[in-house]
């Protein structure tokens, strides 16, 4: 099977991963071609004996962990100040993301970062309590399905942070926007009178500085690494963890850049 074939189901998520950890699409997508770029230079190596998968992301964590933190690396050099700063500090959320966002076990994410299982969990349990020593944030919800929309204000507010509005179409969330202004997105792709939840965004993001969370059953269709796209996603149908994970990781990105400004 050829090397496209093998991996290529897996780049949309590898790249939602890289954004994640990176909090830029611009590098996290950076780190994905370099990986790639190693591999097919012959710079580096496939882990024989796993799937194909979890290889892939041993492969990225690799490179991550020779060059993240160095200033000089393709991926960080041609960033902001603020993310160049942020590559440098140590993060023990990688394994938190790959768990809750990714859907690897302990062992398999062992496996990825070539650590311990007792490590995984630590560290696991050092970024859940980093995250929950985050100040409560305002989230504006935009989902037009009634359900979805309820469980989420329901999830969100069980983890400490006040929903300010459910928003169902382009307008409304435009509307509420600039009535509540809140700290975080979290946004659905498709909505009710047929508009777009990225729209929505957009025009929001004009006027207010905020991290945006998209929410959508087909994540691999905005991932291609080919325009601009989301940089925190979360796939429906999604758990607590998940959505807790990845505002936990939006806000700590946006944050660190305010605090830096």
């Amino acid at each position: 099977m050829s090397m496209t074939a093998t991996l290529g189901p897996h780049l949309p998520y590898l790249r939602r991963y890289a954004r994640a950890l990176t909090g830029s699409q611009a590098s996290g997508d950076a780190y994905v071609r370099a990986s790639l770029q190693a591999l097919l230079d012959g710079n580096a190596e496939l882990l024989a004996g796993v799937p194909p998968r979890i290889a892939l992301y041993r492969l990225f964590h690799a490179l991550w962990s020779s060059s993240a933190r160095s200033a000089t690396s393709p991926a960080v050099a041609g960033s902001s100040v603020e993310q160049r700063l942020q590559a440098l500090q140590p993060t023990s959320r990688e394994a938190l993301l790959l768990s809750a966002v990714e859907g690897f076990s302990i062992t398999e994410v062992a496996t990825i970062l070539e650590w311990s299982d007792k490590d995984v969990e630590d560290a696991i349990n050092a970024a859940l309590r980093s995250i929950d020593k985050d100040l409560a944030s305002r989230v504006l919800v935009i989902e037009d399905e009634t359900i979805i929309a309820l469980d989420l204000e329901s999830l969100v507010t069980e983890m400490g942070h006040k929903v300010t509005g459910i928003a169902t179409t382009r307008d409304d969330a435009i509307r509420m926007a600039k009535e509540q202004k809140p700290d975080l997105i979290l946004t659905d792709i498709q909505l009710a009178d047929s508009s777009s939840g990225i729209d929505a965004a957009h025009a929001i993001l004009k006027d207010f500085d905020i991290p945006v969370i998209f929410i959508t059953a087909y994540p691999e269709r905005l991932l291609t690494g080919e325009r601009p796209e989301p940089t925190y996603l979360i796939t429906k149908p999604f758990s607590r963890d998940t959505v807790r994970a990845t505002i936990g990781q939006a806000l700590f990105f946006h944050r660190t850049s305010e605090a830096a400004a």
